[in-house]
């Protein structure tokens, strides 16, 4: 089973998404069983994916390799390191949340929703998975067309506008990828990402390859100043899209940067980093004061998001600074340490938060803070779990958020003092956003009538948030497990990065 483990992963989802589909609105009911049974058992399988990992390699594990296109040298290729597994598991984990949110409130073509979130789900996980470019690239691609069309039929009034702006803006920048992998092709005779990263480029090849895989995936994470089209798909998504488009969809940026562009093009991205922790610092301390005058939660966490996914292409980037400011490579894999936990971390935290917008949502119909106060009086179960995720989503030790952020200012305080100054900034500015919602939706006297009407967490929401803030506290309490599966893979990446493929 071991063998076939990973296309199990990919196929059961879309396979289950196919059979709703088939069910259709009649069998709704049978539907949503079968959705949550799906998503459920493709969790269960990360279970023997965790347990049988070897801790001690970073080879690629699972590995699985079948002729595809014989005739272009593509195959079938699936396989993980300790870079890839903890999304993949990340994958299957936010995906159970997704389905049961959406047991009653989704009453618009029920079967298509469910079967969208389920098929996005085996398209994300093969992302993490290949490790044939091309193969990787067709998982990339196919996987707007269901969030295209979650946003499109179950999103707000401005909808199309932000689908049609979430695909294009996606989708070009992965265009330019595409080139760049076509030319490795030509230039390796395979689609391997290994060879790919095994492949002698001079410096012009590599500032090419550079900034042709810096649009796909600065636009993917986002990145500043490619980052309009999140807030606005946030706001017009459902609250199932969001969640997936935050806790996952984002990584897959990050993941681009350390699976291609740092062991592909290490010299040109040692030229080019200040560019990159530029524009990371731009992220967190720009966006972190865009995020605290918003009015709407659902942007104001969206603004959030793209603050702290900064501090991942922040991490992943300082690997070059850390060398030059110590001389050595001891200590340089603390960044990409702290990039990685911080991805696991706030794709457990944002879809959380989103997740409590949504609740609010199914009961007043509004996202604007404005409309609020004093929830606590009337819901102090839910009061709990938001103030929860509120602090974690400003680095409160003992939550997951604290663990990444903690990680990567540590490795820009070894870098030099002002990028440790600047990273922390997004602490304070963090804080305020976030404390600030919280203090307006939350706390004080009962805001209105329609507040003073609002009715506790049920028994579904209860398990969906119970089950978040569970692992929110568990990575942050005991983040060993997430770290020792890491280690390996990411010190590789670090002697990839500082390594020159310049030819002699």
């Amino acid at each position: 089973m071991h063998h076939h483990l990973l296309s199990i992963l990919i196929w059961l989802p879309i396979a289950a998404g196919i059979v709703v589909l088939l069910l259709g609105e009649r069998n709704i009911g049978a539907g949503r069983w079968v959705s949550l049974a799906a998503s459920v058992a493709t969790l269960a399988l990360c279970v023997p994916l965790w347990g049988d990992f070897d801790t001690h390699t970073a080879a690629y594990q699972f590995v699985q390799k079948v002729a595809w296109i014989p005739r272009f040298h593509a195959y079938y290729a699936l396989g993980v390191d300790g870079i890839s597994m903890p999304l993949i598991v990340l994958t299957a984990f936010m995906t159970i949340p997704v389905v049961i949110s959406g047991w009653r409130i989704i009453t618009k073509r029920p079967a298509q929703y469910y079967a969208a979130f389920l098929i996005m789900e085996g398209l994300m996980i093969g992302v993490f998975c290949a490790t044939d470019a091309l193969l990787f690239y067709f998982f990339w691609e196919a996987m707007l067309i269901p969030m295209f069309l979650i946003i499109g039929i179950w999103g707000g009034p401005r909808r199309v506008y932000a689908t049609i702006k979430f695909f294009l803006y996606t989708f070009l920048g992965s265009v330019f990828m595409l080139a760049a992998l076509i030319y490795m092709y030509v230039k390796a005779g395979s689609y391997s990402i290994a060879a790919f990263q095994a492949l002698p480029l001079t410096l012009t090849e590599q500032r090419w390859i550079f900034f042709a895989f810096l649009l796909a995936f600065a636009v993917k994470v986002p990145m500043w100043p490619v980052h309009t089209w999140l807030p606005d798909a946030h706001v017009e998504a459902p609250t199932g899209g969001s969640v997936i488009l935050a806790a996952i969809m984002l990584k897959m940026g990050g993941y681009g940067f350390l699976r291609f562009m740092l062991p592909i093009t290490p010299d040109a991205c040692r030229e080019f980093n200040m560019l990159i922790i530029t524009l990371s610092l731009i992220a967190v301390v720009y966006i972190g004061f865009v995020a605290i005058v918003q009015p709407d939660m659902k942007k104001l966490i969206a603004y959030s998001s793209i603050a702290h996914m900064g501090f991942v292409t922040l991490g992943a980037f300082l690997v070059y600074e850390i060398v030059r400011a110590t001389g050595g490579v001891s200590g340089a894999a603390m960044g990409m340490d702290g990039a990685m936990v911080q991805m696991v971390s706030h794709g457990l935290i944002s879809g959380a938060m989103f997740l409590c917008v949504g609740v609010l949502y199914d009961r007043m119909h509004s996202r604007q803070i404005a409309d609020y106060g004093g929830v606590v009086n009337t819901m102090p179960i839910f009061g709990a779990f938001m103030v929860l995720f509120a602090l974690a989503n400003t680095g409160l030790p003992g939550t997951s958020g604290f663990v990444g952020e903690f990680l990567v200012i540590l490795a820009s305080f070894k870098a030099g003092f002002w990028f440790s100054a600047l990273a922390a900034v997004t602490l304070i500015l963090g804080a305020a956003y976030t404390l600030w919602m919280v203090k307006r939706v939350v706390f004080g006297p009962v805001g209105n009538e329609h507040v003073a009407k609002l009715t506790d967490l049920d028994g579904r929401e209860f398990l969906i948030l119970g089950a978040l803030a569970a692992v929110v506290l568990l990575v942050g309490v005991w983040p060993e497990p997430l770290l020792k599966v890491m280690e390996p893979s990411i010190q590789h990446l670090v002697a990839q990065a500082v390594a020159t493929k310049i030819p002699v």
